[in-house]
């Protein structure tokens, strides 16, 4: 892929492992990355939702973004979430990432104050106009300001530098409307969906691929719908999302986010860390109950076939932990 290809594929929103003190876990970071490119994963996407930004320091969200860009050598692009508090940091971000390597960022709207599209709009057209990397938008209405297709037309047009959309809101006539309303002007740009529940109707519609935090642990199922997709065997690919989505669900409906999807990389034998958000004993006991559950469902997806390394802790020895984190 360069850069003047259409991001296209699963790119996987991966977590940040974490050690026992709560630092990044450098180490298991990288063995994670190796693990999801050799699963043949099609780009990371560090710093994204699934990894925590927002509960990292800038100096820490920049050192996971070169340990993983490190780490990928080149083997598949890297999108990096370059989200900050406001656009001069969020500059900043960008220019670091840009010198790292990325192949282009990815930005958040701004969150805690609701923007009108209006506002929405001059932020990134600030920041596209400064920035020395190529910009893809993230609309994630649930946490900050909406996108509206308007909006992401004009900033196509008017933005040589913002070169696609990742779109988390799960609506698929919205995902058309931006697709009929840019790619013909804009057949570079690109167009993925964070949404794992639609993800075959997305890429049917003409989305270019997924950042998905399923792919995260099972990377297989996710890269066999898109196949099937490519392929045109479109009801190989909806057997597949019918597999997919009750895991999806399990692990987005078990308690604070991403602690499901840590449990579902659990289940594939990485241990990622307890994360930075408290947790109450309740919560800790709901998760515990959750990870049999969990397991069944990876175990039901990837035929139960281990596929961490031969250094994976046992799964006795994690559940042992869990055991022991509630006291």
């Amino acid at each position: 892929m360069t850069n003047r290809d259409r991001i296209a594929g699963i790119l996987t929103p991966n977590l940040t492992p974490v050690d026992g003190l709560g630092r990044v876990d450098e180490d298991r970071l990288r063995g994670y990355v190796d693990w999801l490119i050799e699963q043949g994963v099609d780009g990371l996407y560090p710093n994204g939702s699934t990894g925590e930004f927002i509960r990292f320091t800038a100096e820490e969200r920049r050192r996971i973004v070169q340990i993983v860009v490190d780490q990928v050598r080149g083997r598949v692009p890297v999108l990096a979430g370059a989200a900050e508090a406001n656009a001069r940091e969020t500059i900043a971000a960008c220019d670091a990432y840009g010198a790292m390597g990325v192949h282009a960022v990815a930005i958040v709207a701004p969150y805690y104050y609701r923007l009108s599209p209006e506002g929405v709009y001059a932020y990134f057209r600030e920041i596209a106009d400064t920035v020395t990397v190529d910009v893809t938008l993230y609309n994630i209405p649930l946490f900050a300001s909406p996108i509206d297709v308007e909006t992401v037309r004009r900033l196509a047009f008017d933005c040589p530098r913002v070169i696609g959309i990742k779109d988390s809101s799960g609506d698929l006539p919205n995902m058309m409307r931006m697709i009929a309303a840019i790619r013909p002007q804009r057949p570079d740009f690109s167009f993925l969906t964070g949404w794992d529940a639609a993800l075959v109707p997305m890429l049917v519609a003409g989305a270019d691929g997924g950042t998905n935090a399923t792919s995260g642990v099972v990377p297989e199922l996710t890269g066999a719908i898109y196949q099937a997709v490519q392929e045109k065997r479109i009801d190989d690919a909806i057997e597949l999302q019918y597999q997919l989505l009750p895991l999806f669900d399990a692990m987005i409906s078990t308690g604070e986010f991403p602690e499901g999807f840590r449990a579902g990389a659990r289940a594939r034998g990485w241990e990622m860390g307890s994360g930075r958000q408290p947790t109450s004993k309740s919560q800790q006991a709901n998760l515990a109950n959750s990870q049999a559950e969990i397991q069944r469902l990876v175990a039901q997806v990837t035929g139960g076939m281990p596929s961490r390394p031969e250094d994976a802790d046992p799964i006795s020895e994690i559940v042992q932990r869990v055991l022991q984190q509630l006291g």
